[in-house]
């Protein structure tokens, strides 16, 4: 009898962001392969399911994309439900596809969870919308890991059209602001970084451009400087001085503020 594997997005990190489907299917799983950025609460949704770390922290020993495939498919024929939980969303930078078209060649049923990726829930949770009329009628989600991802990308832009929005980019922060800057870009251009988006220890800097190579998590801030990271480049980082505040001041059930 063959499994079913569930690719599953966690959201950005806090777990009230999860989405019922995605919580369903951690309460029926008998085995969850997760990532390095998913909440420890998440697991607990998963009961009596197997729990296996696969997750990936530049620099640090991690089990490889093609084990993982094997894991999954093993299961999964062995008749297990597996769940593969992901920070974000699945087909956000998340190699979801890579994980899907190996299910595919194996021949194994699966479907897809989507998740809230931190492209835009990031922003959004700091106060700044990634489009707004009059300013920004787009935006570009780039992964900033390596130069070969970011550069084709950030050189088809033309300077100051869109918003920019890099993941995966502090360590090469520096390296697109000068790309940025180099290509016609205003150093003054606001920019942000919203660092652990989401979460109680969450931080973030709003400055510009030609700032962003030696910006850093507030002393206050429980955030720590190697914390997952939200870049975004763009006009729309200056609605965050008046949406910041606002965005951030929770709701009662009654709809005041508290």
């Amino acid at each position: 009898m063959s499994g079913f594997v569930s690719l599953v997005g966690a959201g950005p990190g806090d777990p009230e962001l999860l989405t019922r489907k995605a919580a369903r299917r951690l309460g029926e799983a008998d085995l969850v392969l997760y990532d390095a950025l998913v909440d420890p609460a998440l697991l607990d949704l998963a009961g009596q399911a197997r729990r296996f770390y696969v997750g990936k922290r530049a620099g640090r020993p991690h089990v490889g994309q093609e084990q993982i495939h094997r894991i999954m498919i093993r299961a999964a024929r062995r008749g297990a439900r597996v769940v593969r939980l992901k920070g974000g969303d699945p087909f956000v930078f998340g190699r979801g596809g890579e994980e899907a078209l190996a299910l595919v060649e194996a021949g194994i049923p699966f479907e897809v969870v989507p998740g809230i990726s931190s492209a835009v829930a990031a922003p959004a949770l700091a106060g700044i919308p990634v489009t707004h009329r009059g300013t920004s009628s787009g935006f570009a989600v780039v992964s900033g890991h390596a130069e070969s991802a970011w550069r084709p990308a950030l050189e088809s832009l033309a300077p100051n059209s869109l918003t920019v929005v890099v993941l995966m980019g502090l360590g090469t922060r520096a390296a697109i602001a000068e790309r940025l800057i180099a290509r016609g870009w205003s150093p003054f251009t606001p920019a942000a970084i919203a660092w652990a988006a989401s979460r109680a220890e969450g931080a973030t800097w709003r400055g510009v451009l030609a700032g962003l190579s030696t910006a850093s998590p507030s002393p206050d801030a429980g955030a720590e400087a190697d914390a997952p990271g939200t870049i975004v480049i763009g006009e729309v980082v200056s609605l965050a001085e008046a949406l910041a505040p606002a965005a951030a001041r929770p709701l009662t059930a009654a709809g005041g503020t508290r």
